[in-house]
């Protein structure tokens, strides 16, 4: 039996059913077996591929959106540019290239890089060797100076809880069990649960909304600390703006898994509900949530790709141009993954993004 399966047993053995977020918890970051703690899941070799693995015009214009943002809050030194969860330093790389023209930004800059991943690291520091980068397990006490930050597919692989409506105002919690030595899911008792009371009204018995305590609690510190020293947050990930159904998903080998099978081998994500990032992240304020296609768009990466285009031919070129429709096409990854930003009172979101009717400055 591997190991994560028997210290997950262990535990249930133990302490009864586990809610799913600490299922998740240990699945993904065990410190011997969890699932970014002992490999490189990215690339075709990986389980998965994301947007600055894809093409580097998604981390340029991430960055000339902030670099611009940056500008716009009158050009403050010094400055954080952090990024939570940052791959191999592939979109980090991107967005130091793409602002090296920006006058004074990277003079002004401290690079943050928030990772739990020792394999990961090792990564990231081959890929941004001679930059000057800090590294953190979270993203902790931050320099009292504005805060520039990416998060891009981080929120949904933080662990989350599910609960079932039950009746009219009761809720059942779903958690992780055991038959024999099988994982699977039941269901606790029915009770009230006081942080869905703004559920009730939009759904019925049966239905399942998910929460992440781990993304409000992030969410709120990155807030309070914009809305207090300036900068801008750009989040951008898969899910929608209110969290309904059940989302959890096991990703290996690019394709789809059963979540509870092989713990620690499989990539586990839920859908961002971006709702609760918005709320926790007040007092700052939040731009419209906008589909990623959208967003690029509007930043010129057509224009952008016309012009790298140009230089490549053959295999090359029909790669860019299968780059470009996935990172943007309504059917690939344009429409699921959105984007939402944070930023302070007094000033527009950056570049691409639109203004909340209520945050308008």
């Amino acid at each position: 039996m591997p190991p994560l399966t028997r210290h997950l047993l262990d535990r249930i053995a133990q302490d009864g059913p586990l809610r799913l977020s600490d299922y998740m918890a240990d699945c993904l970051l065990h410190p011997r077996y969890g699932y970014y703690t002992t490999r490189d899941p990215l690339g075709a070799a990986g389980d998965f591929t994301t947007a600055p693995e894809i093409s580097q015009m998604f981390g340029e214009l991430i960055g000339l959106s902030l670099a611009q943002s940056w500008l716009d809050q009158g050009a403050p030194s010094p400055f954080t540019l952090a990024e939570l969860g940052p791959g191999r330093g592939t979109l980090m790389a991107d967005i130091l290239r793409a602002t090296r023209g920006v006058p004074g930004f990277h003079a002004a800059m401290t690079l943050l890089l928030v990772e739990v991943s020792p394999t990961l690291r090792r990564a990231q520091k081959a890929t941004l060797k001679g930059q000057d980068v800090a590294w953190r397990d979270r993203l902790g006490d931050m320099p009292d100076a504005p805060l520039f930050l990416v998060a891009n597919e981080f929120f949904d692989a933080l662990p989350i809880r599910q609960f079932v409506r039950a009746d009219d105002i009761l809720w059942q919690e779903r958690r992780v069990t055991a038959q024999g030595t099988t994982l699977t899911l039941g269901l606790t008792g029915a009770a009230p649960e006081p942080a869905l009371a703004h559920r009730l009204g939009d759904t019925k018995p049966g239905d399942i909304v998910e929460t992440c305590p781990a993304a409000s609690a992030i969410a709120a510190q990155i807030g309070d600390h914009i809305a207090r020293h300036g900068g801008a947050a750009l989040i951008v990930d898969y899910g929608d703006w209110r969290s309904q159904g059940d989302t959890l998903q096991a990703l290996r080998n690019h394709a789809y898994a059963d979540p509870l099978a092989d713990p620690g081998q499989s990539d586990l994500t839920a859908h961002v509900d971006f709702e609760d990032i918005a709320t926790a992240a007040a007092p700052a304020c939040h731009s419209l949530l906008t589909p990623q296609g959208v967003f690029l768009e509007r930043l010129g990466i057509t224009a952008r790709a016309q012009a790298l285009a140009a230089r490549l031919t053959d295999d090359a070129l029909s790669a860019h141009v299968a780059a470009h429709r996935r990172l943007t096409h309504p059917q690939e990854m344009g429409t699921l993954f959105k984007t939402l930003a944070l930023y302070p009172k007094g000033h527009r979101p950056p570049p691409g993004l639109e203004p909340a009717k209520h945050d308008s400055a």
